[in-house]
């Protein structure tokens, strides 16, 4: 199944369609309208306000397609504090999930893989089939990660979450912010783990 890569830019966090799901959805709604008719879910790898700024209106483009988020970060669809809004001169999207998540549950063919550690209800979303994976702000490309130094942040938590994610097959790797790769993912993922053991 092929990912495409909806960029953003600097600011906000990348999109993907895979399927009928969208991951994420900071960029603007003109950039998913091509794919509109075939997204039925949006799944929001955390609730930061660069992952969540046009949700509502992404949703309704997409014919009201289901939200879902985790648990510990469904409270920042809705509040500003937990979502960093004001870090963008704007306010949450306001919303309540439709679906609520949790670690080992599936939407398609990806199943949630819970990672604290940037945020509290952070996830990533495994294929293990095509052994491609969503790593929202868990990990990046290069071997860099998230930060945790924002309210709800924790440096253990987030190397534990890497090292979960070091134990994966992954050949594509599609994160939240900078350039996905289609092959060499776990690469990546292990640079960022050394890199965060030692200079994180």
């Amino acid at each position: 199944m092929p990912v495409r890569w909806i960029s953003s830019g600097t600011t906000y966090a990348n999109s993907f369609v895979y399927g009928n799901v969208l991951v994420d959805a900071g960029v603007l709604p003109m950039a998913v309208e091509p794919y509109a008719e075939a997204i039925e879910t949006i799944v929001i790898t955390h609730a930061h306000y660069d992952h969540i700024a046009h949700v509502r209106e992404i949703a309704r483009l997409c014919g009201d397609a289901a939200v879902c988020i985790h648990e510990a970060d469904a409270p920042g669809l809705a509040d500003d504090t937990r979502s960093l809004a004001m870090h963008f001169g704007a306010r949450s999207p306001g919303i309540v999930p439709e679906t609520i998540l949790s670690d080992g549950d599936r939407v398609g063919s990806l199943r949630v893989i819970h990672t604290p550690g940037h945020t509290p209800g952070g996830i990533c979303l495994y294929d293990e089939a095509a052994k491609v994976l969503f790593s929202g702000d868990t990990v990046f490309t290069g071997g860099s990660f998230g930060r945790y130094d924002f309210p709800g942040g924790d440096r253990r938590l987030l190397a534990a979450s890497i090292e979960r994610l070091s134990a994966l097959a992954v050949e594509g790797l599609y994160p939240g912010h900078g350039e996905p790769v289609a092959r060499g993912g776990g690469r990546h993922i292990a640079a960022a783990r050394e890199a965060l053991r030692f200079y994180g």
